[in-house]
């Protein structure tokens, strides 16, 4: 007997293709596909038809923990997770205190085994002097560098810091590209002592070079020494230009829903809600992007879900903080995208489940295939449903994308083969584990 049928779905197939049919848990894995099993589950659900996916893959995400839980952590923050379709998270280091040791990696693995109800990975982050952590803590997915200040503590921007970082190791890594100097120039120039409740001037003072600039100093050091390089929420035009003649086996890159579906508009009507950083762009930005995802400039999307209370948002700018929720709603987004003819979903399970997995060397995930891992989500195309504040799952209550009708919500998700969201409930005492990175 399996431990979980899923019957008459849908189902996304590796190569994208659809088959109607059944598919069967059993420890953990996907144990059987095909048009109909004649064995029973100890647990049964009746698709309708709907659509059956490998679980999304969020490859970059801030929940918080420790340090900012009035916000979100690792439990709440894997629950708005779930909800959206996403089974696997990889949480970034500039938490309080930071993700910069053994030691406090250690805390997070043990916190999130205990709380978190997605499957979860996490990066190191790096400073000035923890090298020696940065290429021995384990287990990780990367190593994270924030070139330009955001979210926390963590800083490196010097060019001989930079440079001893991308000389001495192999691991893969991901930097938030934007360049300090830029930043405080164009702050002091365009701020200056006034302050302003004008949101919008947020994208002005970290505009385009901004991001253009660091890309290219961490491509640079990529080539140099030949260290595979991750150039996290790619924003502009011009660093997919970039990146159409620069781009080498070793260098990948992602994009955000934030990016492909807000613009400086939106600052009129949401003002700090959509304050991130990188910023939001002008409203002709979004078409590079998307180009760039269809002809594979852009390997894969995440979130950078990042939640701040909305008290917090509303202070006046520049004291207002950068970073919106998006984990549970990327997925929706993207599969309403999907029905307006702006991608496939053969290009949404590379993007958002086996290119991530790929990226990250994660083990045995990202594809519905007997053998594979169980994690998976049963989303309905047929039904539109608005994103409504108060019905948002992270711990923040608020979504940027408040007032859209999508489509593609899930009604299960499933994580190692046991069903932890179910309709609208979570189900108590289901945990997700620690993901398996490759070599």
């Amino acid at each position: 007997m399996h431990d979980l049928l899923i019957r008459s779905a849908s189902i996304a197939l590796a190569d994208g293709t659809l088959m109607e049919g059944d598919l069967a848990c059993h420890e953990g894995r996907i144990s059987s596909i095909a048009p109909q099993i004649s064995s029973e589950g100890q647990e049964e659900i009746d698709a309708h038809g709907k659509l059956l996916m490998p679980g999304v893959i969020d490859p970059q995400v801030h929940f918080r923990e420790p340090g900012g839980t009035d916000k979100e952590d690792l439990g709440s923050g894997s629950t708005a997770a779930v909800r959206g379709g996403v089974t696997s998270f990889l949480e970034m280091p500039n938490c309080h205190p930071a993700t910069i040791d053994q030691t406090q990696l250690d805390w997070k693995i043990s916190r999130a085994k205990a709380t978190s109800v997605a499957n979860f990975g996490f990066f190191i982050g790096a400073t000035v002097d923890n090298l020696e952590s940065l290429n021995t803590a384990s287990p990780v997915c990367g190593i994270k560098i924030f070139m330009g200040s955001s979210t926390g503590s963590l800083l490196v921007n010097e060019e001989k810091d930079l440079d001893r970082i991308f000389g001495d190791g192999e691991r893969l890594i991901a930097v938030h590209a934007e360049d300090e100097n830029r930043i405080r120039e164009r702050t002091a120039a365009l701020l200056g002592n006034n302050e302003t409740r004008d949101y919008a001037l947020h994208s002005t003072i970290r505009d385009p070079q901004t991001a253009l600039i660091a890309t290219n100093r961490a491509l640079h050091l990529s080539q140099k020494y030949g260290r595979r390089l991750h150039v996290l929420h790619l924003s502009t035009a011009e660093e997919v230009e970039r990146l159409r003649t620069a781009k080498t086996d070793q260098v990948t890159c992602e994009v955000l829903p934030n990016h492909l579906f807000l613009n400086t508009d939106d600052y009129k009507e949401l003002g700090s809600r959509v304050q991130m950083n990188p910023p939001i762009r002008g409203p002709e930005n979004a078409a590079k992007l998307w180009a760039g995802l269809h002809d594979g400039v852009i390997d894969i999307i995440a979130t950078d879900h990042a939640p701040h209370l909305l008290k917090d948002k509303a202070h006046p700018y520049p004291h207002s903080p950068s970073g919106m929720p998006g984990v549970e709603t990327s997925l929706p987004l993207m599969l309403t995208a999907m029905r307006e003819g702006r991608c496939t979903l053969t290009q949404i399970l590379q993007w958002m489940c086996s290119g991530p997995a790929e990226l990250y060397r994660i083990n045995n995930k990202g594809q519905l295939a007997e053998g594979f891992d169980a994690d998976l989500t049963l989303v309905d195309l047929d039904q539109a449903k608005t994103v409504v504040d108060k019905e948002v799952f992270s711990r923040t209550g608020w979504s940027p994308y408040a007032g859209r009708s999508l489509i593609g919500w899930p009604l299960y998700t499933i994580v190692g083969g046991r069903v932890v969201y179910d309709n609208g409930n979570i189900r108590p005492g289901l945990f997700g584990e620690a993901l398996n990175f490759g070599s």
